[in-house]
């Protein structure tokens, strides 16, 4: 299991996995999040929305930046040149919150799920910081990658 951790030399110190061998391909990732409020607090926020502004636009906006920064924040993680991100934030009446969705794409050597996913997590901490003042018991959950496309590991995609 050890020889598995990518990130770490044989001396178990971290490193920045050596992608320089590996071919460029086009490449894809899908993230997904789901943001809840309380019942009430959503219909505030829907009917209403937040002093702050459109809590949509502004949510997607931030999902862009967060795809753009994720190697200044997650350590060890490359930059790469991103030739395309969309977000989307959708109510989901349902359950009182919003659904946020990223696609992350480049030609690179290394893939785009941490952009992926960071673009949902910069987007969802966005509505729960403009939505605050609203509802305190905000909840971020079920982040996860959906699909990915390219590179040697193949293609996933998440059952169900």
């Amino acid at each position: 299991m050890a020889d598995d951790l990518t990130h770490f030399d044989e001396d178990g110190r971290p490193r920045m996995v050596d992608v320089s061998d590996k071919k460029e391909s086009a490449r894809r990732a899908v993230a997904q999040g789901r943001v809840k409020f309380a019942p009430d607090a959503y219909e505030i926020i829907r009917q209403k929305g937040v002093k702050k502004g459109d809590i949509r636009k502004v949510a997607e906006l931030a999902g862009v930046m967060g795809a753009k920064r994720t190697s200044d924040l997650i350590p060890l993680c490359h930059p790469l040149p991103i030739s395309g991100v969309s977000i989307s934030v959708e109510p989901d009446d349902a359950a009182s919150g919003f659904v946020v969705t990223a696609e992350v794409k480049t030609t690179a050597q290394t893939g785009v799920e941490m952009e992926a996913l960071t673009a949902v997590m910069t987007a969802c901490l966005t509505i729960y910081d403009m939505a605050k003042a609203v509802d305190k018991s905000i909840i971020i959950e079920d982040v996860k990658l959906l699909e990915k496309t390219g590179g040697k590991s193949g293609d996933f995609k998440r059952e169900g």
